[in-house]
């Protein structure tokens, strides 16, 4: 599935033949190659869920930008945590990562999914529909700030659940 995006991104889900430029972009787009590491750990574990993994093109195909959906619990519900995301630094502010995460969230509703969660800047996500994950009970194993952790119910007649969130093992939290 190809859905064309405002700003001319196009977004699909990422295909093997992406995996080298994913990682490429994701390196660029962080100081250390930690993310890079996490997105090809999480490709190795049950957490991935196949579709999931986003990326978003310019009209030629190149691979600019990437969201990433993936398995985690809050408490004992099912969830998706949103990590990594990321933009190659030339296009960043292009609306290539909000493509990317866009149809992120829009292919999860499909597959039925309900809750987000993501530890992310407090500015930038609530543009999609996270508010703070603390106003539903939701916290971490490990001190981050209230505002970083956020989250949002896909589906409006399931409300988040409270708990305690269990990312997959490559997080090491």
């Amino acid at each position: 599935m190809t859905v064309p995006e405002s700003a001319g991104w196009l977004t699909r889900p990422e295909t093997d033949a992406d995996i080298a430029a994913v990682r490429a972009v994701t390196l660029a787009a962080f100081e250390t190659s930690a993310e890079a590491d996490l997105v090809d750990a999480l490709r190795a574990d049950p957490a991935w869920i196949e579709g999931l993994s986003v990326v978003a093109t310019t009209p030629e195909g190149t691979v600019v930008g990437h969201a990433l959906l993936t398995r985690c619990w809050i408490g004992d519900s099912p969830a998706l945590c949103l990590a990594p995301c990321s933009v190659a630094p030339e296009h960043q502010r292009t609306g290539a990562g909000t493509a990317a995460i866009e149809t992120a969230l829009a292919l999860a509703r499909e597959q039925g999914e309900a809750h987000v969660v993501v530890l992310g800047h407090p500015d930038y996500y609530p543009r999609f529909g996270f508010r703070r994950a603390s106003e539903a009970g939701i916290r971490l194993s490990i001190e981050v700030p209230d505002e970083a952790l956020l989250a949002m119910t896909l589906d409006p007649m399931r409300p988040l659940p409270s708990g305690q969130v269990r990312y997959a093992p490559p997080f090491g939290i």
